[in-house]
């Protein structure tokens, strides 16, 4: 197993990495909307939702990947209201191939945010 990690996404804040690779597959931690300096980016869900997917994209690239090799999601929101809103900045993140997915609603997440999101993907063969 192979630790990732990218000063383009926030650090761990936790005792947890941003990603591992595990043969041809890359897992990554759960995202929230964090910058890569930490700071929370904005107060509503196409704004986090957003910055959750650049850290997504910065791990995978780091990784030797990318968006479109994602075949697995996990998407956590603090509101099932937000989803429809959610769904329009989660799905502009690909070209193709859309991931299988679940999404649910927890009652909190890190930091009071409204979006979390991990994932795995696979590298190029």
């Amino acid at each position: 197993m192979k630790a990732i990690s990218t000063p383009f996404a926030p650090q761990a804040i936790g005792p947890y990495v941003q990603g591992n690779q595990h043969g041809n597959l890359v897992y990554t931690s759960g995202q929230i909307p964090l910058t890569k300096d930490g700071v929370l980016a904005g107060d509503d869900i196409k704004t986090q939702t957003n910055q959750v997917m650049k850290n997504i994209e910065a791990i995978l690239i780091e990784a030797g990947t990318d968006m479109n090799r994602i075949i697995k999601t996990t998407c956590f929101l603090s509101d099932m209201n937000n989803f429809a809103q959610f769904n329009e900045i989660y799905a502009s993140y690909f070209d193709r191939n859309l991931p299988a997915r679940s999404c649910v609603e927890v009652a909190r997440l890190p930091r009071d945010v409204l979006v979390e999101v991990e994932v795995i993907a696979v590298l190029p063969l």
